[in-house]
């Protein structure tokens, strides 16, 4: 199975969180977890990787919402049926708005994760 990155934002405590179960998770290691806020870290504009989740399979795209995370979740034995099922076009279009609805409430749950980190 090949490799995947995975670019995250290391200064979101939600993010951090998730990033962390993942890395459980991924007990195979094949996916390279990278924090998007650290210099010379993008293949794309900064501000755009950190306004959406983006993931690379090795010697494909990069792709972003849906698609990243369906990326991520087929490099993980547990999580690799959704990620399979996630290639159906309307699996994929529906997981792409329930992200889109997530992003509208993501400052907020972002501040709520750092409050309870904190």
């Amino acid at each position: 199975m090949s490799r995947v990155t995975v670019w995250h934002d290391g200064a979101c405590p939600l993010c951090q969180r998730e990033v962390a179960l993942m890395r459980r998770l991924d007990r195979r290691g094949r996916i390279r977890f990278v924090d998007a806020t650290t210099a010379g870290t993008c293949p794309l504009d900064r501000a755009t990787m950190l306004a959406r989740f983006h993931a690379q399979e090795a010697g494909g795209p990069i792709v972003s919402g849906a698609e990243a995370f369906a990326t991520m979740w087929r490099a993980i034995p547990l999580l690799r049926p959704l990620g399979l099922a996630a290639r159906r076009p309307a699996v994929l279009a529906l997981l792409e708005r329930l992200y889109r609805r997530f992003l509208r409430v993501r400052p907020r749950l972002q501040r709520w994760a750092g409050r309870a980190a904190a």
